[in-house]
């Protein structure tokens, strides 16, 4: 199975750090960590691909690659994820939604069929198997108050 990961582009604001990174001798930061995590929960035998839009244009031959693509959001990435959920469409994919944006504002993409809310860790292996069997539900949550984190955090550790 081939998993299309896009991390849309973040606007020229305090986030974009575009202004910081020409001092920094980069074209780009690293993409939000939330990918390459949810990437090794997926089944090992899937093919994944990351298009960071922050400094690659997403191509229609990536479209066309995917079985399925995944969208991770912040709330200030909305018009990018508007654009891509367009263009994802336009090429019959399936998207499934997750991260700040569709955690707090789901509601506001009825275009978008699956999402993810809140922490994805305990909702994976159920989602991949949904995938891998062609029975996606609308939402995957984890139970309420349930987070990543372990344990405590302590400062200085």
């Amino acid at each position: 199975m081939n998993i299309l990961l896009i991390s849309p582009q973040t606007p020229d604001t305090f986030w974009s750090f575009k202004h910081v990174l020409r001092f920094c001798l980069q074209a780009g930061l690293v993409p939000a960590a939330g990918f390459a995590h949810r990437g090794g929960h997926v089944a090992p035998d899937w093919e994944l691909r990351l298009v960071d839009l922050n400094v690659k244009r997403l191509k229609d031959a990536d479209l066309r690659w995917a079985d399925f693509v995944m969208v991770s959001a912040m709330i200030v990435q909305k018009d990018s994820v508007r654009n891509i959920v367009r263009r994802c469409l336009d090429h019959g994919k399936t998207v499934i939604a997750g991260g700040p944006l569709f955690t707090t504002g789901h509601e506001g993409f009825p275009e978008i069929r699956h999402f993810v809310l809140g922490e994805a860790e305990e909702v994976m292996p159920q989602l991949v198997e949904d995938m891998r069997h062609n029975r996606l539900q609308p939402i995957y949550k984890a139970p309420a108050g349930r987070t990543w984190r372990k344990r405590p955090f302590r400062a200085g550790i």
